[in-house]
């Protein structure tokens, strides 16, 4: 009897390794790798953006998310097909330098500056210009990314335009954590400080204790994105193709409109601006 149920399990195994050895294999998506910045990964634009994308075009998308000057560096390395990325100067420079072609303004938002309901430095509803001048004076605790993102770039040409050398202005009040948006946010809660931050991930971001927005609404604090796939030419091994699908979906009517509907409590996080 063990004889006979033996073979009938070695017949059932051999018969089911027949049937997968001739089951066609099913093909894995082709994918690209897009460099992009803490802000689009942490709002959570991505999570909502890319499976549309994948759906309509069967490609895969791995998003490498760091500051937009560690995204470009990847770029400049050959270690991404596109860039998506929020600092127009250095997109620009690195298109000058042969790295990308054809930068494209996809979608914008805003900056804002963060601080404690307290306010100490009474910067609550001024332009982003005084309000810097008031902290680089009362020097109460600030937290800055210093990471060469595009929101630490933002930040720099802030307190430049307001007047102020922060290089020279900065000390122990002045934390620089070198790290994304997520993290930085999190050190300003925990220290109870003022920082810039991008709208997205603000609106994203659960852990806020005291914090809340005090300037916005500055022209200076537009943050505008863009898209560019790293040239070929420099990078034989870019995803051309693969990666020219993607800048043209995410500014086609299509992708423009699923940038829109993201939202998070009803707020609109980020506005497509492609078709201007």
């Amino acid at each position: 009897m063990k004889n006979t149920l033996s073979l009938v399990n070695r017949a059932r195994i051999a018969f089911g390794a027949a049937l997968l050895a001739a089951a066609p294999l099913v093909p894995a998506n082709d994918f690209i790798t897009v460099a992009s910045t803490t802000s689009t990964e942490q709002s959570g634009l991505f999570k909502h953006l890319l499976p549309a994308f994948t759906k309509a075009t069967h490609i895969d998308v791995h998003v490498v998310a760091v500051g937009t000057g560690q995204a470009l560096d990847m770029g400049r390395r050959c270690d991404a097909d596109v860039e998506f990325v929020h600092d127009k100067a250095a997109e620009e420079k690195f298109l000058r330098e042969g790295f990308g072609v054809k930068r494209s303004d996809v979608m914008y938002n805003d900056f804002v500056l963060i601080g404690p309901r307290s306010d100490p430095a009474h910067v609550k509803g001024l332009g982003i210009d005084a309000a810097l001048k008031k902290i680089a004076e009362a020097k109460p605790a600030f937290v800055s990314r210093a990471d060469k993102s595009g929101t630490w770039a933002a930040e720099v040409r802030a307190w430049k335009h307001a007047g102020i050398d922060i290089e020279k202005t900065k000390g122990p009040w002045y934390k620089e954590t070198g790290s994304g948006m997520g993290p930085a946010l999190n050190t300003a809660s925990g220290m109870n400080a003022y920082l810039l931050a991008d709208r997205g991930t603000w609106l994203s971001f659960k852990n806020r204790g005291d914090l809340e927005i005090l300037v916005e609404g500055d022209p200076e604090l537009f943050n505008q994105y863009g898209v560019m796939l790293v040239n070929p030419a420099k990078c034989p091994h870019v995803k051309k193709e693969l990666g020219g699908k993607f800048v043209d979906w995410v500014l086609s009517p299509a992708g423009q409109e699923t940038i829109a509907s993201y939202r998070i409590g009803g707020q609109q996080l980020f506005f497509p601006n492609a078709m201007r």
